[in-house]
């Protein structure tokens, strides 16, 4: 699967690449959604894909969200958080199309410069909800952050990047505040934790990016060596924190990771089987169809 870079973003939007973009800086550009709409027409979609960028989207307009094996219909406004680690599409489902977004590297928001670490941050957490619906009053609210980034991009202050990162963390505190409390508030006792453990290292696994990559923890017993626990404890602990068994979560990692792969990359079925820990092409096959009821093959087509 490619990684689309900044330069690919703007090479896709028929754009000229911005001088600003420097690897001690970063980059930060915003936009004007229905200007970039007007010359999509012109230029090629691009394709679903991780992208190498964070993006904050307040779309105005009747769209459809393609994340992994997750499809969000918009039919009116909603704020979009996007980060490296998850790819996605967007689909406008008519014409009609306003808003604004802001797209911006990891180098641009590192921890020296704004004292955040992203990936950290409820909002972009790995299995996090990162489309809001939002009303006519809270896009009153939300829209006037971008038109300030827009006039700041165009002032020559000389700390307007200081004030952008700003921006930019005002609407990631917007976004978590549209959350529900859970998602903000864990609760901190040991089985939360062994919980949210679990699920840290098995993200880390993730995205697989090459034919060569292969998946280091596969079953209950991986993890629970990892975590040092005894295997029965952490299927307790995961069946009363989530409702389902250590196997049942790992099983449904692998297929979602599957379905990306086996749509979004020209992999042969042995070469994914291989990445996500199957020796055998028949026993990746038997496992996609036992959790989708489709082989691998006619998932793809």
């Amino acid at each position: 699967m490619k990684i689309i870079s900044v330069a690919d973003f703007y090479q896709a939007k028929n754009m000229p690449l911005p001088a600003t973009i420097s690897r001690e800086i970063g980059h930060f550009n915003v936009f004007d959604v229905a200007e970039i709409a007007e010359m999509h027409k012109k230029t090629a979609t691009m394709p679903y894909n991780r992208r190498a960028f964070y993006k904050i989207n307040l779309i105005i307009g009747r769209n459809r969200a393609e994340y992994a094996d997750k499809v969000i219909n918009i039919d009116k406004c909603a704020l979009i958080f996007s980060t490296p680690r998850i790819p996605y599409n967007w689909v406008p489902q008519d014409p009609a199309q306003a808003g604004n977004f802001c797209i911006f590297t990891e180098e641009f928001m590192l921890p020296s410069k704004t004292g955040l670490v992203l990936e950290e941050l409820p909002i972009f957490k790995s299995g996090g909800y990162p489309v809001f619906e939002v009303t006519d009053e809270i896009r009153e609210e939300i829209q006037p952050i971008f038109k300030k980034m827009i006039k700041e991009m165009s002032s020559n202050y000389a700390y307007k990047y200081d004030l952008i990162r700003n921006y930019i963390i005002e609407l990631i505190h917007y976004g978590q505040k549209l959350q529900p409390a859970t998602a903000l508030y864990p609760t901190h006792n040991a089985g939360s934790r062994v919980s949210s453990l679990f699920v840290e290292l098995m993200e880390r696994q993730f995205p697989i990016e090459s034919t060569r990559q292969q998946l280091q923890l596969r079953t209950a017993k991986d993890y629970a060596d990892r975590l040092a626990i005894h295997v029965n404890h952490l299927n307790k602990v995961l069946k009363e924190q989530t409702g389902k068994t250590t196997t049942d979560l790992i099983s449904s990692r692998i297929t979602q990771e599957a379905k990306i792969l086996l749509k979004q990359t020209n992999w042969t079925i042995s070469e994914i089987g291989y990445c996500l820990g199957f020796e055998e092409v028949a026993h990746f096959s038997n496992f996609f169809r036992k959790q989708t009821s489709l082989s691998p093959v006619a998932f793809r087509e």
